[in-house]
């Protein structure tokens, strides 16, 4: 087995707008392909802001052909990198990686290393970019509370999606502003190889992996800015491995927005920015905003499990899973009853073989899943919320869990975790003047 994973140089064709993207490991050769819509702005692809974005992806990329045999090095020998950006590259590779190496019991935090030429640049040359928003939409909650903001502060955005499917194409359908999509075309020996002995696999960062594709878009197409939808509870990691906190939300945490953030910064000279619109919220927060609108009410869908690199599955809710079961849970406190059961097909709180996955959300069993959940705190706050509920007091799953939630956390602190999931934290990196608007909307 390699301790060396070889990252080549990306090439870009303004011809056929394709970026290849080309890696090694152990004797195995894997490309990728990023297929872009037509109308990129004349000489966008020619200029060092876009070839530093597109090494910086190919390497950010590349976590998806690491992981098969997760070696120790990181090899780019054609793409030079600075202090900061070589940092960049290990945060993802470790932290972005956390769950992977957790499940797989990998030990690599702290002992990866990457060989690349050095580039003595800290910043690029400055570009000018059109003022305008690229908005990532996911087909959930969040990016629809994006979207719903930025309408109502004046702010004109271009919904933007990699291999969009499902929830995605029929909220941008409700949206009805022209999106931006990119076709990613995996190496599919390597899809094949991570379910074969003696290669591992699992969770990868997404969001690095989209918001590294948006930032190309922003330069190819004129943005200067990525408005993410990550709320303050991404950043509550898991469990402690490996002497560290492991995220499943790593890539959608404060943490590294400010760091890819920077990152995208001075390889554009200052010119494109990147945030998350919903970065002060709680899920609960989100969930409240979300019942504001009800355009995307039979479109949208947080459900993992029927949505994944396949396509659609199944039904908008598969009903079973944890993201499911909390996100019925966030919004019960907030949204009609009978429109929540409209939603979701079916009472959730009210079965008791979901008792089990609502205990584990709320911290009273178990641990807090490997999925895009809210902070155990808050899910246990709206579950309390529920016991004195007109509506949900009497569901099978919030009679059977409210001794214990009484006694694990006691009432004072599950009222002043409901009221904190309510009151809007500063934490955050948006600009000021749009942070106002939002904040004068969001009431």
């Amino acid at each position: 087995m390699t301790d060396q994973f070889l990252i080549e140089r990306p090439t870009y064709d303004p011809d056929t707008a394709q970026a290849r993207f080309m890696y090694d490991l152990d004797g195995l050769h894997f490309e990728e392909t990023l297929d872009f819509p037509a109308g990129a702005l004349p000489g966008a692809a020619t200029s060092p802001n876009f070839i530093k974005l597109l090494d910086l992806t190919a390497i950010v990329l590349g976590v998806s052909y690491f992981k098969l045999q997760a070696p120790h090095v990181i090899a780019a020998p054609q793409i030079p990198l600075n202090a900061a950006e070589r940092a960049f590259v290990i945060d993802v590779y470790e932290n972005g990686l956390g769950e992977f190496y957790a499940r797989n019991n990998l030990q690599r935090f702290d002992k990866l290393s990457i060989i690349a030429p050095h580039d003595a640049a800290d910043r690029q040359p400055a570009i000018t970019l059109p003022d305008r928003t690229l908005l990532p939409i996911g087909g959930g909650k969040d990016s629809l509370v994006s979207v719903d903001l930025l309408s109502h502060t004046g702010v004109d955005f271009t919904p933007f999606a990699v291999n969009p499917k499902g929830p995605i194409l029929t909220s941008v359908d409700k949206i009805g502003t022209p999106p931006i999509y990119v076709t990613r075309t995996l190496d599919p020996e390597m899809i094949r190889l991570g379910t074969q002995p003696g290669f591992f696999n699992g969770h990868v960062p997404s969001t690095a992996i989209n918001s590294m594709i948006a930032a190309l878009c922003a330069l190819l197409y004129g943005y200067s800015q990525i408005v993410l939808s990550n709320e303050r509870s991404a950043s509550e990691g898991n469990v402690e491995f490996d002497g560290r906190e492991t995220n499943h939300q790593y890539s959608k945490s404060l943490g590294f927005e400010l760091l890819i953030a920077a990152i995208l910064g001075d390889a554009t000279g200052g010119a494109l920015k990147y945030f998350s619109l919903l970065r002060p919220y709680s899920e609960a927060r989100i969930a409240s905003l979300f019942t504001h609108e009800t355009r995307f009410d039979r479109v949208f869908s947080s459900c993992n499990r029927n949505f994944r690199l396949t396509g659609n599955d199944g039904a908008l809710w598969c009903g079973q899973c944890p993201k499911c079961h909390f996100v019925f849970l966030i919004f019960a406190p907030f949204m009609a009853k009978d429109r929540l059961l409209a939603i979701f097909g079916k009472d959730l709180l009210d079965n008791p073989a979901h008792e089990a996955s609502f205990r584990e959300l709320a911290g009273l069993a178990g641990q807090k899943p490997w999925e895009c959940v809210g902070e155990i705190l808050e899910a246990a706050a709206c579950l309390y919320t529920l016991t004195r509920h007109a509506d949900w007091h009497e569901a099978a799953v919030v009679r059977a869990v409210k001794a214990d939630l009484l006694s694990q956390y006691g009432e004072p602190r599950l009222q002043a975790a409901m009221a904190e999931c309510l009151t809007d934290s500063h934490d955050h990196h948006i600009p000021p003047a749009l942070a106002a608007k939002v904040s004068a909307y969001a009431v």
